[in-house]
């Protein structure tokens, strides 16, 4: 009988990269690297391997185990403040809307219109779903009657880290589990 990783196509065994610290580098999205540019770093010496898959690629004269994890011989300090993307609101909302709690149909909204001065900004812009977005229109929430659940704000990396716990990817390799939500608590 083989084992899952030998049979397992060989695109299909990214390695989790760590920081420094043993620490993921993202959590969501997951930090992964595809094979050939862990196995690149490896031969620079700018990653220590972790963990190995059991598939091994070769070469004339050299057969080597893909590395299923990998740490950063070098600490990497994250930004405080996390780039203003559509993905980062949603993951600081949680992949719900502001007014009914909703996670189909996601779009943004601005809460002070921009027809009546309101930016694009962190602090100004919130996740709605469709229905709810069209249902306040060009106007804030009190002249539109919606309570709005959650203010915008500008979230830390470590907050959008955080939120991002919550989410984890459809598949992790076992190997990976160790370095992964590693502040939870134990069970019995």
């Amino acid at each position: 009988m083989y084992h899952p990783d030998v049979i397992r196509h060989i695109d299909s065994c990214p390695a989790l990269v760590l920081n420094a610290d043993y620490t993921p580098l993202s959590y969501y999205p997951l930090s992964l690297w595809p094979w050939q540019t862990a196995v690149k770093a490896m031969f620079l010496e700018r990653v220590d391997v972790v963990a190995h898959y059991d598939r091994e690629v070769h070469s004339p004269s050299q057969a080597l185990k893909l590395p299923s994890v990998i740490a950063l011989r070098q600490f990497v300090r994250p930004n405080e403040y996390p780039a203003f993307t559509r993905f980062n609101l949603f993951l600081r909302d949680r992949f719900r809307c502001v007014y009914c709690g909703s996670h189909r149909e996601l779009t943004f909204d601005h809460v002070i219109p921009r027809a009546q001065g309101g930016r694009t900004t962190w602090e100004n812009v919130a996740t709605a779903c469709a229905p709810c977005n069209l249902r306040k229109g060009g106007r804030t929430p009190r002249e539109a009657h919606m309570q709005i659940h959650r203010e915008p704000i500008r979230p830390t990396s470590w907050q959008l880290q955080d939120h991002g716990r919550s989410f984890p990817p459809n598949y992790l390799h076992q190997s990976w589990r160790d370095y992964l939500y590693w502040d939870v608590e134990l069970e019995a």
